[in-house]
């Protein structure tokens, strides 16, 4: 009895199994934040400004280069004005250097150039029926002579070319209703998409322009920096930083271009581009080129660039640069 008694104690006080801890967990890790393309390049950010376009008139003289904050333009626009020299139409949304200029005149196409983006237009002179255009067409006019703040003149340089600004000058002159984002000018390739001319392009390292006698501006491929790179002839063009101009894309458009009534104070013709209507294009991204069509309905509408199958071409996220090449006296090679 005793035995058994002693059994049942020692089955009773049997230790007990320690329990087994939980093995630790790792929280999942955050999400990342959510992009958005910026409209203009469709370089995608985490941080989007809202704010409007600002399309600013810049010369191109001899006398006005180096010029100041051409890199920081989304896109910039080349034309042909009086005696064959060009202007630009650059447009800053996505980046605003801390200086543009010089800052010079509308022409009669620059309401076509700049309407499909609904926002500013900054300039310093032009004949009454330019300016009116540009308003008439959707622009808030923020114009030098007409007592716009946010101008002003370098020391720098000599009069008729130092006129100069802070972009920001400009954006903060925006009223209602010139204030919401720009819209997208040319189709970009998102993230799942493939550029176009990389794709189905062929390879090419310059692009030759000829838009008028005294202008013959180049674009080369530099693969390190996976950029084209402009030049006036065969003199580098840069900015005053000394950083040479350059850009993702080049979209060449042949146009037509014709003398208005107007002439300017020498007595020069004032030529106009057809912007509207449409025509032959080349499309450079990537070291390729492609031969495309360009379209464009209205004043209102944007430029359409389509392949030779008629499918719509997707432009590299980056920078743009669109030369206007006159159809009849202007010339396009590529090598």
């Amino acid at each position: 009895m005793i035995a058994a008694a002693g059994l049942a104690l020692s089955a009773g006080c049997a230790p007990q199994a320690a329990p087994v801890a939980a093995a630790p967990t790792t929280p999942a890790p955050p999400p990342p934040p959510p992009t958005y393309p910026w409209p203009l390049t469709g370089v995608e950010t985490t941080d989007p400004v809202h704010r409007t376009a600002l399309a600013v008139k810049i010369e191109n003289s001899v006398e006005s280069r180096p010029q100041s904050g051409l890199n920081g333009a989304d896109m910039v626009w080349e034309e042909v004005v009086e005696g064959g020299i060009t202007r630009f139409v650059a447009v800053y949304h996505s980046t605003l250097p801390p200086e543009i200029g010089p800052i010079r005149s509308v022409r009669p196409m620059d309401a076509a150039i700049a309407a499909p983006l609904r926002g500013l237009f900054a300039f310093s002179g032009g004949q009454r029926p330019f300016v009116d255009a540009v308003a008439g067409a959707g622009m808030q006019v923020v114009s030098h002579d007409g007592g716009a703040g946010g101008f002003y003149r370098s020391e720098d340089r000599y009069a008729p070319h130092n006129v100069y600004a802070d972009p920001a000058d400009f954006l903060a002159q925006a009223d209602p209703a010139h204030s919401a984002d720009p819209i997208e000018q040319f189709r970009m390739a998102g993230s799942a998409d493939q550029p176009s001319v990389p794709a189905i392009g062929t390879p090419a390292v310059l692009v030759d322009l000829k838009l008028s006698g005294v202008s013959r501006p180049n674009w080369t491929w530099d693969a390190a920096q996976a950029a084209w790179l402009r030049a006036e002839g065969t003199t580098p063009a840069s900015q005053a930083d000394g950083q040479q101009l350059k850009a993702t894309n080049v979209v060449v458009l042949r146009v037509d271009v014709v003398n208005t009534r107007y002439t300017d104070p020498a007595g020069n013709p004032v030529p106009e581009t057809d912007m509207v209507g449409g025509g032959e294009a080349l499309v450079a991204t990537g070291g390729h080129t492609l031969p495309a069509t360009w379209s464009k309905a209205s004043e209102g509408d944007r430029v359409v660039l389509t392949n030779a199958q008629g499918a719509p071409i997707l432009l590299a996220p980056g920078t743009t640069w669109v030369e206007l090449v006159p159809r009849t006296t202007g010339a396009v090679t590529v090598r």
